[in-house]
């Protein structure tokens, strides 16, 4: 089975690869802060890090148009900013401020920005992915032409609503992105030990719902992937599954000592695969920056992730009264 990788010489131009280097490095430099403030005590709850998966999501938004939507599990952070949502309303919303964007009530799985259009984080494993068939059903019936990128991991790959899911999406036609980001591991069982099929994009097949596999430490060859699957979708020919194959570095959530896998075996992808260097070194081998570029952008983004730790700190807590609100719907 054949995994799409980049061609040799990516179709991009200089500042589109600057835009990706910065967006992958914005969300590792963000999660390594989530991190530090979870170690302080500051956030509560759980908190699942997105650090080595960035390709996934900026190689996909880099395919997205305004008006598509998106939607995910708990590993969401990345997701998030990779949309264009505030981080300083995000960080705050992890450590339940009033400036974050649910108020400090959603914390680190469950916030949702109407105006970026996400749909969250989702708690509970694999929830989210008919939520997602939904909105694209909504898109089908108003005719706005647009796509739902609905993400799942390999884990939830095995739930049966998934399946209950890919038969309706396929009944119907729907403009749905089933995006299986397979980081290897559900929580901390490989997927070798969890899952009988070893390509977990080809469980479409049963539906009629075509796939593929991507390189997901490769955020060009993620990008040109998602164009492939937003063209299908896009022309009424219904829903598309990725199999994004990546990796993450750190554990299931931050109380996971990820004792499953070796040191040996993570700093290898880190040192042969990671996403951002592969985007670093083509900027400069290519000469499209400099080491001084790279380091103004890695300056730029160090205040944004500083700052957005200091609105969260600063920010207060939801009074007493926010536990009575957006508790109904107005109908």
């Amino acid at each position: 089975m054949a995994v799409r990788k980049t061609a040799r010489k990516p179709n991009v131009s200089a500042e589109d690869l600057k835009t990706y280097y910065r967006d992958m490095l914005l969300i590792r430099r963000f999660e390594e802060k989530a991190g530090q403030l979870y170690g302080m005590g500051l956030i509560g709850g759980f908190c699942h890090l997105y650090i080595g998966q960035e390709a996934v999501v900026v190689g996909l938004e880099a395919a997205a148009e305004e008006g598509d939507k998106r939607i995910t599990s708990y590993r969401d952070h990345g997701h998030m900013l990779a949309c264009g949502m505030d981080a300083g309303g995000v960080m705050a919303e992890l450590t339940g401020r009033e400036g974050g964007y649910s108020k400090g009530k959603g914390g680190s799985m469950h916030m949702f920005s109407k105006e970026k259009h996400f749909y969250g984080g989702h708690g509970i494993v694999g929830a989210q992915v008919p939520l997602g068939a939904g909105l694209a059903f909504a898109d089908k019936y108003l005719e706005n032409g647009r796509v739902t990128f609905t993400y799942f991991g390999d884990g939830a790959a095995n739930q049966g609503q998934i399946y209950e899911t890919f038969n309706m999406a396929a009944l119907w036609a729907l403009p749905v992105i089933f995006v299986i980001e397979n980081n290897q591991y559900a929580m901390g069982t490989a997927q070798k030990r969890s899952t009988s099929t070893p390509e977990l994009y080809t469980r479409g097949a049963a539906f009629g719902i075509p796939g593929e596999a991507v390189d997901g430490m490769d955020v060009l060859a993620v990008k040109e992937a998602g164009e492939t699957a937003v063209a299908h979708c896009r022309s009424g020919k219904g829903p598309y599954i990725l199999e994004v194959k990546t990796y993450r570095y750190r554990g299931h959530s931050m109380s996971d000592p990820a004792k499953y896998r070796t040191r040996e075996e993570v700093q290898k992808m880190r040192d042969e695969r990671d996403p951002i260097e592969q985007v670093r070194s083509l900027l400069l081998t290519g000469k499209h920056a400099t080491e001084d570029d790279l380091k103004a952008i890695d300056k730029e983004i160090k205040d944004i992730v500083n700052a957005a730790a200091d609105f969260a700190k600063e920010s207060p807590e939801p009074a007493l009264e926010e536990l009575w609100t957006d508790i109904y719907a107005d109908a």
